[in-house]
């Protein structure tokens, strides 16, 4: 078992550093993902799940300190708010910095992620890099809830199809979203 983990974490960071699309598990649905820092990448999810680009994607991230990189003057009350979270949570932090647009809300914001999931973790770490996570679905039908639900025309556009939990059958569900405003207001967006 360790074997696939190993082989699947050094293929897929493979791959993303070449700008392709992997087919992966995360904390909540299996998702597309690619190097959230890589425009072209991000255009070819887009493609891969027709969806129109003004629908920005989230974001997986291993650390707090990676949330500081990528957001302008986030308000640090979130960090503990997210330690109490029993589910996995999505924050949408205003002001967004050092990713490409296409990556970006038009308002600036972005949705990020702080996995706990140890096969994403492990392959956020090692790439150093954020990865995009958005579900693998074409746009507008339902997300899968475990790999066999995923459609062969996903499965046929990606690049590496991660092996790790492909028999998890266990149904799987989104993380919550929450806007996070700097001055500490929050919407809820999906709970």
């Amino acid at each position: 078992m360790a074997e696939f983990f190993e082989d699947d974490i050094k293929r897929a960071i493979d791959v993303m550093q070449r700008g392709g699309v992997i087919l992966y598990p995360t904390d909540t649905i299996w998702g597309l993902g690619c190097d959230a820092t890589n425009e072209q990448a991000i255009k070819r999810i887009y493609e891969i799940k027709q969806r129109d680009d003004s629908k920005s994607l989230i974001v997986l991230m291993a650390e707090e300190k990676d949330v500081l990189q990528y957001v302008a003057a986030p308000d640090l009350a979130v960090f503990d708010f997210l330690e109490e979270q029993e589910r996995p949570t999505t924050i949408v932090y205003e002001h967004a910095v050092g990713l490409p647009h296409n990556l970006v809300a038009t308002d600036g914001s972005i949705g990020i992620r702080l996995t706990q999931d140890l096969f994403c973790r492990h392959l956020i770490k090692r790439f150093k890099k954020p990865i995009v996570s958005t579900s693998a679905n074409i746009s507008g039908e339902p997300s899968p809830q475990t790999f066999g639900d995923i459609s062969p025309a996903i499965k046929e556009q990606v690049d590496y199809i991660v092996s790790w939990r492909q028999d998890d059958v266990a149904p799987a569900l989104p993380s919550q979203i929450i806007k996070w405003n700097n001055d500490g207001t929050r919407i809820v967006i999906r709970s």
